[in-house]
């Protein structure tokens, strides 16, 4: 539900901040004092269409936010995670829009920037305005499908799903074969390109990581000569010269001595014997490494050849090796595809028979479904539309491209994403007159108890929390306004209602029972409020608890 409702800056009003409870309110005042400034904000915050025109004088911009508290379940939560809009798991949603005065509008949900697209979206989910020349998701005739759906239950929106998802499969299989077709003649062209790439890269015998391993290799060989020098010269240095030679002649020196000093000199030559026996046995390790050096030009310039190779290879097909067997299991998916062309065409052909003719067959379940569900509809409506005292309306569904044979090509053309049904919603408000579209209904008194109907039926189905019926009462009056008043209440035990009749406000006071009293003895009886009015307003309030409470 609506919970608070801020505004700055918008028409006449500079600042006003107004928290709503459950159930029914009504925006009254005097004619020209201005009541709808909240639902033109409302409006606006919801995606509705904006003007520079709308800001207050001399003002630079205009802001309205909302604060929405909505159950875990409701679908906006859903409609926010696909469009990547954070939130947390407290259930409540801002909505902030701001409207310069140049025209400029930025709107945010939970703090995050939106498009005016995904405020829409989101916005239709939580608040529904109806007014004397406005039209709602109920009026489009594109969505009376989807509401038939809706309407009809838990089995008919599972048959629905069983048939997008084959539907989904047909068009898969559609494409698949559409791609196969168009291509034909590009393809024979390429085969031989495919052809070739796919033997000079299966000759080539690619191995991952091959090309690392070479240049290991590569390198290894090419400094051969270098590393035998190397090797040799510290060789020489260690055992040929004078380096192992000098320590030989110390150790000899102290075992010499040692007996006259032992404890001093002991460890000082057991050092130097393990010393000496390290340097010895890498002298004979690096004597070892230079005997197993190899030289091997022909080796090199294989290696040499292989690197070329496959760097050949790259550049043409891709950056590393395996990119390129990648490339390979590609094209030979592509040659596969252009050598057996008739035979994968005439597997297509075959699995889309199949897959339309489940497809079908389950749009005419799916059909059937709908008729039943649209005759329960269109009993239910002209209940609702009799207790608004419009006893002779009729109200039918037309289910447009049903039919009753199955398969064929002609069939083809009639299954679309629904299934082969599209659905209006036809009114004939009195006796004698055709049925019509809901959209080409003039009477706005008519229309005021319609909507009511339909919302009382789709209200639960629907889940939009906050309802708006803006000058609801134009063109009634007497016992049909009455019978408008006690279907709003029932109303409001599902969702929020607002009902207003003005344009502009500047303040907004809510009233205890002694100023609802005198307003509504105002609205009754003019300028002057008297005791008759007064008592009238007393009985109308009493007989509205009275009804609230049965």
């Amino acid at each position: 539900m609506l919970r608070e409702l801020s505004i700055r800056n918008l028409a006449v009003i500079e600042e006003v901040q107004i928290s709503f409870h459950n159930g029914f309110h009504v925006l009254t005042g005097e004619t020209g004092a201005g009541k709808s400034i909240l639902i033109d904000a409302l409006s606006l915050l919801v995606g509705g269409r904006g003007s520079s025109d709308m800001v207050r004088y001399g003002c630079d911009k205009a802001e309205m936010e909302a604060l929405f508290d909505m159950q875990a379940h409701h679908p906006v939560w859903s409609i926010l995670r696909r469009l990547g809009v954070q939130f947390s798991s407290e259930e409540m949603l801002v909505i902030r829009r701001e409207l310069s005065a140049q025209g400029k509008s930025v709107s945010r949900v939970n703090g995050q920037l939106v498009t005016m697209t995904m405020l829409r979206e989101i916005g239709e989910s939580l608040v529904n305005i109806h007014g004397q020349h406005e039209h709602q998701s109920l009026l489009r005739s594109e969505q009376h499908l989807e509401w038939l759906d809706l309407f009809g239950g838990d089995l008919l929106i599972e048959r629905k799903t069983q048939f997008k998802r084959a539907y989904g499969q047909l068009m898969d299989i559609r494409s698949a074969l559409k791609e196969l077709e168009n291509t034909a003649r590009h393809n024979v062209q390429m085969l031989d390109l495919y052809r070739f790439q796919i033997e000079e890269i299966t000759a080539a015998e690619l191995k991952p990581e091959e090309d690392e391993l070479l240049m290991e290799q590569r390198k290894t060989l090419m400094y051969a000569e270098k590393r035998m020098d190397a090797a040799s010269e510290a060789y020489t240095l260690l055992y040929g010269g004078k380096g192992l030679d000098a320590f030989s002649k110390a150790i000899s020196k102290l075992t010499d001595i040692v007996n006259y000093d032992k404890k001093a000199l002991s460890p000082l030559l057991e050092q130097l014997q393990s010393a000496f026996y390290q340097a010895e046995d890498a002298a004979f390790q690096l004597r070892d490494y230079r005997d197993g050096i190899d030289a091997d030009p022909e080796s090199l310039a294989r290696i040499e050849e292989r690197l070329d190779l496959i760097h050949g290879l790259k550049r043409k097909y891709g950056e590393t090796i395996p990119d390129i067997l990648c490339y390979l299991e590609k094209i030979t998916d592509e040659r596969d595809k252009i050598e057996n062309r008739d035979e994968l065409a005439a597997k297509f052909r075959a699995q889309e028979e199949e897959a339309y003719r489940h497809a079908y067959s389950l749009a005419q379940e799916l059909s059937a479904l709908r008729k039943h569900a649209s005759v329960t509809l269109s009993d239910s409506i002209e209940s609702q539309l009799g207790q608004l005292l419009m006893p002779s309306a009729k109200f039918r569904v037309s289910l447009e491209g049903a039919t009753s044979d199955g398969g064929g090509d002609n069939q083809a053309a009639k299954l679309h994403g629904n299934g082969i049904d599209d659905a209006v919603f036809l009114l004939s408000s009195n006796p004698g007159e055709p049925l019509k579209p809901l959209n080409r209904i003039a009477s706005g008194g008519e229309m005021s108890r319609i909507m009511l109907a339909l919302k009382s039926i789709f209200a639960e189905i629907d889940q939009v929390p906050v309802l708006i019926f803006d000058e609801v009462d134009t063109g009634v009056s007497g016992r049909a306004a009455q019978a408008i008043a006690e279907k709003m209440s029932a109303l409001s035990s599902k969702c929020q209602v607002f009902v207003s009749d003005g344009r502009t406000a500047t303040s907004v006071t809510e009233l205890a029972t002694d100023k609802r009293i005198n307003e509504l003895a105002r609205m009754l009886g003019g300028v002057e409020v008297t005791e008759k009015t007064r008592n009238h307003a007393q009985e109308m309030l009493d007989l509205a608890h009275g009804l609230k409470g049965a």
